[in-house]
């Protein structure tokens, strides 16, 4: 939810560069930059420690009462950019940026379509997508939401909703084109097979009259032979049968 606040304790580190980046992560910690009026402070942060700030109600979005190495001073802080191991997944650098909490800033917010199963479009076998998951907003630093949802629950197939259908908390304002496409709903696709060229329909019926006219086989002529023979000699014993003594 908008307006959580987190507190971080955070150590200013001296040394700087690749290696000792990696020493810091080696013994669980992650190091980061605060950003702020005055001079950039190189610090670093329990990795324990950032993952719960960062997994609270509001998420990325929460203001961080940053503590440098347990002065008691805190400086209000967002998490202005973050880096991520491409491969272990954990986050690998962090920037904050120190905020005053009665001036607006802007940031990017996450829409979640609702209602989409609902949606007559969908139960008619539409497809429903999302062009576009996240808009730029302009807000107090405690009023940025964590998210906003669009309600798809009443869209056709062929139906579209853009960022000015989107409603905001008071104070929230959308920063990015009110005309672009948040969501659609399209029509299921057909697979239409072509249809066989003159030249394919001949060769077709040339090779259907080809196989009604094929001699049969060896087997068949062979078996209809021992057929034929058989019946006369069938013939022939019954009258045998039927000589009076």
């Amino acid at each position: 939810m908008a307006g959580e606040r987190t507190k971080l304790i955070v150590a200013q580190r001296e040394g700087l560069g690749s290696a000792e980046s990696r020493r810091l992560r080696k013994e669980g910690l992650v190091p980061g930059v605060l950003y702020g009026n005055g001079e950039p402070v190189s610090i670093c942060i329990a990795e324990r420690e950032l993952r719960r700030a960062l997994t609270g109600a509001s998420g990325l979005h929460s203001i961080l009462d940053v503590e440098i190495d347990g002065k008691g001073e805190t400086h209000a802080s967002i998490l202005k950019e973050y880096q991520v191991d491409p491969v272990r997944g954990g986050v690998t650098h962090v920037d904050l940026q120190e905020v005053r909490l009665d001036e607006t800033i802007q940031a990017s917010v996450s829409v979640q379509l609702h209602g989409g199963d609902d949606a007559p479009g969908v139960r008619e076998g539409g497809v429903l997508s999302q062009p576009l998951r996240e808009v730029r907003v302009e807000a107090l630093p405690l009023e940025v939401p964590e998210h906003l949802e669009l309600d798809v629950s009443g869209m056709e197939i062929g139906g579209t909703l853009r960022i000015s259908d989107l409603s905001t908390p008071d104070g929230v304002t959308l920063l990015d084109d009110p005309e672009s496409v948040v969501a659609t709903v399209t029509a299921p696709t057909k697979v239409v097979e072509p249809e066989p060229t003159e030249e394919e329909l001949a060769a077709m019926e040339a090779e259907g009259e080809a196989a009604e006219g094929e001699e049969p086989t060896e087997g068949e002529a062979a078996e209809g032979a021992a057929g034929e023979a058989g019946e006369p000699g069938a013939d022939a014993a019954g009258d045998q049968g039927t000589t009076e003594g």
